[in-house]
């Protein structure tokens, strides 16, 4: 074979071999299976979208972008095994973290590899301190939802109030918050109940609500297991007021308790519905996937876009420069802008109050 020939030939195997352009590589943190799941796709459904835009447009310093799954099912044993499988697997950042704890015991995983996290839905202050620097919280802390709820209770003449949680992370750092701010207002809580996840029956913690007879109830978990508190309180004959943390702000909240949840308040993050600048997001995501976009959906797409803002800005995928860019970020997405604290948390407040009325959501009058 002619050397001209052979050089051809081994130019055309290399350009065959060769695809036109790298895959840098997203891991998504979230649960997919377990009580939320719904939350968990949701979110991941609203990453991948960012993402076939960020690649339509030309991708990343010349790469197009893929996603990989972690599953931490809401558990922190199963997040623990999902986020060292993600650090494994060459990520250049992580986006997710729903359940705060499960969140918490990954943020040494990533810490340790210094990859790059941007937590968009879980919030609990137990996350602050346990931060090694890399994760970037981009929803309004516990602190800012007991502020708010604190202050709608009092403007509504509320005086006592029974909390409820389930003793995780989240829920417990929500109920412990609100009662300490709550008696430091002078108000008093007369019943501080903690129920078991996946419970059924409520009847206990019903008839202890009903004997301390509060102005309001405040339910600090999940909607799958609030729905039927709820339900439950009402079918018992409690007629004072029910408020719910962000995490029960799901649409799925109605179907669990029905004509009960109508009236009850919710504290929340702001969702698509309600975001004046979420008009094509919400057209895009049900279009690609069949169905609206739920609670944390905006969140989580924004989260996404700010961490190819911090790629584009740090011009590299190493991981040290793309947080130093995330530090300094002043990114404005559809949920609003995104400037963080020194403790790298959300530099404003971004709740608001939603009230159930006719079977959904609707802003509080």
């Amino acid at each position: 074979m002619k050397i001209s020939t052979l050089l051809a030939t081994t130019a055309m195997s290399m350009a065959l071999a060769v695809p036109a352009y790298a895959d840098m590589t997203i891991g998504i943190l979230v649960p997919t299976t377990g009580s939320e799941a719904t939350y968990g796709q949701d979110m991941a459904n609203a990453v991948n979208l960012a993402i076939s835009e960020i690649n339509a447009a030309g991708g990343i310093l010349g790469e197009q972008l893929t996603s990989v799954i972690g599953d931490d099912g809401c558990d922190p044993q199963q997040a623990v095994n999902a986020a060292s499988k993600l650090a494994s697997s060459d990520v250049v950042g992580v986006v997710g973290g729903y359940c705060s704890g499960a969140t918490v015991p990954t943020l040494k995983i990533f810490g340790d590899a210094k990859i790059p996290f941007v937590i968009a839905a879980a919030n609990s202050t137990k996350l602050i301190p346990a931060n090694p620097g890399n994760a970037f919280m981009i929803n309004s802390t516990g602190d800012d939802q007991v502020t708010k709820a604190v202050e709608y209770f009092t403007a509504q003449g509320v005086k006592s109030l029974a909390i409820v949680n389930q003793g995780d992370a989240y829920s417990q750092d929500l109920a412990d918050l609100t009662k300490t701010s709550w008696e430091a207002a002078g108000n008093s809580v007369p019943a501080f109940e903690v129920a078991n996840k996946g419970e059924q029956d409520y009847s206990a913690i019903v008839t202890a609500i009903r004997s301390a007879n509060p102005d309001a109830v405040f339910w600090t978990a999940y909607y799958a297991d609030g729905g039927l508190l709820i339900r439950q309180l009402r079918q018992a004959g409690y007629q004072g007021k029910i408020a719910v943390g962000d995490g029960s702000n799901s649409p799925e909240l109605f179907k669990i308790a029905g004509s009960a949840a109508d009236g009850v308040v919710g504290f929340s993050n702001p969702t698509a519905e309600f975001l004046p600048g979420a008009k094509s997001f919400i057209a895009d995501y049900t279009a690609a996937n069949g169905s609206a976009p739920g609670p944390y959906a905006p969140l989580a797409y924004d989260g996404m876009n700010l961490l190819a803002e911090a790629i584009k800005a740090a011009g590299s995928t190493d991981a040290e420069a793309i947080n130093t860019a995330l530090k300094a970020a002043d990114y404005t997405g559809i949920a609003g802008e995104i400037t963080f604290t020194p403790k790298n948390t959300l530099a404003r407040s971004n709740f608001v109050v939603l009230q159930g009325k006719d079977g959904k959501w609707a802003l509080a009058e």
